[in-house]
């Protein structure tokens, strides 16, 4: 069964299109009827109108992930979804600075409410020998809706009114929409099903996703079982259900450690200087024509789409997560030493073909980011907790993700302003030190169940052998499991 067998699977991973709210102030920056409308905002200012947006984000973190664990992972969808097209339409027609900042800190509120439960869902749902690839191709999508919101501004730039940019913010709610409709057709975690007790509801999931049906499949028969004690044995291990759980234990504590080091280093590791401030990157080496910037900008995310996509997300389960995490932040070190090279050179000398190949440099960069930081970016986080413990991880992993946006929201402008290329001299320095935590840090997850990537941080328990053998598992799924392990 290939990766894309399962279309409702793959669905599930255009929830990460809403990246189009996200990444929509990127090309808005390069508009000068926007920049005019809005004062000509720079400095702290254009800092604060990019913070209040991850700021809006850390807030609704904390209602979430007690509305995601307690009522299930599609309710908090449904309130986002609704919300976002909601506030994309105030900030389309926004009168003021205050109604457009307000705008971007709701957006960011709610977009959190469909961030944090979808790739829980997708994880918690995907048949066992793809899920690795099925939550890799969950964050790839952030680059179609970057594609969206690209080729939305590059399309209305030559507008010369203020709806060059209003007509892109309104179609921020396009996305929700489908995704609105796309809600109906869900269905709930099995996981949380049987966490709550409902085990016929998550048997009939595990049919229809993953036996095509057959209520008494033995595929079926084995995760009912194999969630059922996991669930029972984490709920003897946890003395409460809170967040100190996340430091109770060594285990917990070394999963805390990895979800904060992804979260922020994410942030941290050269990308948000282009991601947030490509017009600044391009106004340095001379390209300030808008034409050209919103034409880069458009062709950049369309090839992070298709370089996250086929060397990312579809290469976790064959090359392994710890292997693609070391590829890529070295890759991305190398490559932004020679960026902050060319620039430093092209400031001096003024010479077109360093411009050109400082953009060449730019691709090249994100051909490393690409192929480990967009697919695993939620995928190895919320594989390594335990279920009890999955929505607080990955919220650990979007609280340090989005506090490294908005100190890098406030940091990146005022430094570009004041430093210009020296400041990439940094970034060279933290991706030096990433690459050493994770050499030293990251274990290997491939080729194991959610429930077994509890051993890798715990050790075997007693009897896990029996178990296993223990599940009346015919020869299909034994083939299926042991392809999984070989792929995975």
């Amino acid at each position: 069964m290939g990766v894309f067998g399962k279309k409702k699977e793959t669905e599930l991973a255009v929830g990460s299109a809403l990246a189009a709210v996200s990444s929509m102030m990127n090309g808005l920056q390069t508009l000068p009827q926007w920049r005019g409308f809005f004062g000509n905002p720079e400095g702290a200012v254009l800092g604060l109108m990019n913070a209040v947006y991850p700021l809006g984000k850390v807030v609704a973190l904390f209602f979430v992930t007690y509305i995601s664990d307690r009522w299930g992972r599609k309710l908090p969808l449904g309130i986002g979804l609704v919300a976002c097209i909601g506030f994309a339409i105030l900030q389309g027609l926004s009168p003021s600075l205050a109604s457009f900042v307000t705008a971007r800190a709701l957006l960011g509120f709610f977009t959190t409410f469909i961030s944090q439960p979808s790739p829980i869902i997708i994880t918690e749902l995907a048949y066992p020998p793809q899920r690795g690839k099925v939550t890799a191709l969950y964050n790839t999508f952030f680059y179609f809706g970057s594609i969206f919101a690209a080729w939305c501004t590059y399309g209305t730039f030559k507008n010369p009114t203020a709806w060059s940019w209003r007509i892109p913010s309104l179609l921020q709610g396009a996305i929700p929409v489908i995704q609105l409709l796309g809600l109906f057709f869900l269905p709930e975690s099995p996981r949380w099903l049987m966490s709550r007790g409902r085990k016929d509801e998550a048997r009939k999931v595990f049919a229809d996703y993953h036996a095509g049906g057959d209520l008494d499949n033995p595929l079926v028969e084995f995760e009912m079982r194999e969630v059922e004690q996991t669930l029972n044995a984490e709920a003897e291990a946890m003395s409460q259900s809170s967040w100190l759980e996340l430091v109770r234990t060594p285990a917990n504590r070394k999963r805390t450690l990895l979800a904060v080091i992804v979260g922020f280093f994410s942030q941290w590791n050269g990308v948000a200087v282009v991601s947030y401030y490509l017009t600044l990157v391009l106004n340095t080496i001379g390209i300030t024509e808008v034409k050209d910037q919103t034409l880069i900008n458009g062709l950049l995310q369309i090839f992070n789409w298709i370089i996250s996509t086929f060397l990312g997300a579809l290469m976790v389960d064959r090359l392994g997560r710890r292997p693609l995490f070391l590829i890529s932040t070295g890759g991305m070190l190398a490559s932004y030493i020679i960026w902050t090279g060319l620039t430093s050179y092209f400031v001096t000398s003024k010479n077109e073909a360093t411009g050109r190949a400082v953009v060449g440099f730019i691709f090249i960069f994100y051909f490393f980011y690409d192929i480990a930081w967009t697919p695993l970016l939620q995928a190895y986080p919320v594989e390594i907790f335990p279920y009890t413990l999955r929505g607080r991880g990955l919220s650990v992993t979007y609280i340090t993700a989005f506090t490294g946006l908005i100190i890098g929201n406030q940091v990146n402008p005022i430094a570009m302003k004041s430093i210009a290329w020296k400041y990439y001299i940094v970034f060279c320095c933290i991706l030096g030190l990433l690459l050493g935590l994770i050499w030293f840090l990251f274990p290997e997850t491939k080729g194991h169940t959610l429930e077994e990537i509890r051993e890798v941080f715990e050790g075997k328990p007693e009897g896990k052998e029996k178990d296993i053998e223990g599940a009346d598992v015919d020869e299909v799924t034994k083939e299926g499991r042991v392809k999984q392990v070989e792929l995975a």
